[in-house]
């Protein structure tokens, strides 16, 4: 953690010549990036359980627990999960009414309490609508840090900021791995979702010790009555449209990988002779090497964005996530078993820092609109994506079913980014201009 707290100015202004940060900026810091790490958390923790948990709860739903099952009606519950995302675009409006810091304790706040009410699903459908509201404050959490830190870093390091915070997200997969590599194994899925619960603290500190920005403290005056009509009027159109696409490639393609990858795991794992523990442990491992590859793609993304420009860098990791996808699902996943685990574990950590992608929505999106339509703007591009994702997802699920296999299905989500490379080119170039007032 000693580079991000070294970056984050610590007494660090002498030796890297930047402004320094307050005590408050870097309170918020730590309260966004420790919430969006939790949210990972507990985002992840459902990937990681999916098979123990639908294993006991489709019986008592009336239906058979077989592999094929598991894996539909794993993607449809993922699915209502993505529909909880899109809904959380209501944060938006609500956060440019009423403040950034009271809307960020408030997401958290929602999605810790019902991750740990999914700990007493007594069936397939409880556990779907426990999951939909988590959804829903886990959506909006990264709309309103990756809004607060906008616009309470100082201008020269905002950057940098975004790709820190975005950090917070896949710290969260390598805990969420942790857990059910310790609680997970010993005390089964209903105790990793209890584990959800602990974002409750941070949602208390927030609205204890950080305080509002400033820019939205100078704009609370101008509220806008539709922010989201605002943000389709003529000005704003192109770039919310863009942004929404974008955002939504970067969520089908990830999103597939990223939820079938423990799955995927653990079916290579008992190929190559494995016990069931053998290969929980192993699909931990590879949760921690995706999430170590995304971390550092976190950390080199703002200063690409910064040397070759915003639209550039996007092209270059949704180019990295086009290739890993095709290598990790499409190819090594058909491997003989004596080579098909490792390969498929080194292609993780490259589909990990094409990943990191989401950083760059953290860093440009926030330079696209003003203060008093910045978070609407925020809440509904990530949404918007998480929807389509949603449906999708119900393709994806349905290509398993029917194909009676994790790895072609999910390959075939790469073509997402080919027709993402079409579109970053409409996306306004903010490199060098100061974040709008």
């Amino acid at each position: 953690m000693k580079t991000i707290s070294d970056s984050a100015g610590l007494g660090m202004h002498a030796r890297s010549g930047r402004t320094p940060l307050n005590r408050q900026q870097i309170t918020g810091f730590w309260g966004s990036w420790f919430g969006w790490m939790l949210d990972g958390m507990d985002s992840f923790i459902y990937a990681l359980v999916l098979a123990p948990a639908l294993t006991e709860l489709l019986p008592r739903s009336g239906i058979q627990a077989t592999p094929a099952h598991v894996g539909l009606y794993g993607s449809i519950l993922f699915a209502m999960f993505l529909v909880g995302w899109g809904l959380s675009f209501i944060w938006g409006p609500i956060a440019d009414r009423f403040g950034r810091k009271n809307t960020l304790a408030a997401t958290i706040m929602l999605y810790a309490v019902f991750t740990g009410l999914a700990a007493i699903s007594h069936n397939v459908w409880e556990l779907a609508i426990f999951r939909l509201i988590a959804g829903i404050g886990i959506g909006g959490e990264w709309a309103m840090a990756g809004t607060y830190i906008a616009e309470s870093w100082p201008e020269d390091r905002r950057k940098m900021g975004a790709g820190y915070l975005q950090t917070g997200y896949y710290a969260g997969f390598f805990v969420a791995a942790a857990l059910n590599y310790t609680v997970g194994l010993h005390f089964g899925w209903r105790a990793m979702f209890l584990c959800g619960m602990a974002p409750v603290i941070i949602s208390i500190l927030i609205l204890v010790g950080v305080k509002e920005t400033a820019k939205w403290e100078r704009k609370r005056s101008a509220v806008v009555t539709h922010p989201l009509a605002r943000i389709f009027s003529a000005p704003y159109r192109k770039q919310t449209l863009t942004m929404s696409a974008l955002l939504t490639v970067a969520i089908i393609g990830l999103w597939a990988g990223a939820v079938y990858e423990p799955t995927a795991l653990i079916q290579l794992a008992k190929k190559a002779g494995m016990s069931v523990p053998q290969a929980i442990h192993t699909a931990s491992f590879g949760t921690a090497v995706l999430s170590i590859g995304t971390i550092i793609g976190c950390l080199v993304l703002p200063m690409l964005a910064e040397a070759i420009g915003r639209r550039s860098t996007l092209a270059l990791y949704f180019g990295l996530m086009f290739f890993s996808i095709i290598a990790a699902f499409g190819w090594a996943f058909y491997l003989p078993s004596g080579a098909a685990l490792p390969v498929f574990l080194a292609a993780l950590f490259f589909l990990g820092f094409g990943g990191a992608n989401f950083a760059m929505f953290s860093l440009w999106l926030p330079e696209l609109f003003p203060t008093e339509i910045r978070a609407t703007a925020f809440a509904f591009c990530t949404s918007i994506g998480r929807l389509i994702g949603a449906g999708v997802n119900f393709i994806i699920g349905a290509a398993v079913l029917h194909m009676g296999t994790v790895g072609t299905p999910v390959a075939f989500t790469a073509i997402a980014f080919a027709l993402g490379l079409l579109i970053i080119p409409f996306g306004r170039e903010t490199t060098g201009e100061m974040l709008p007032e």
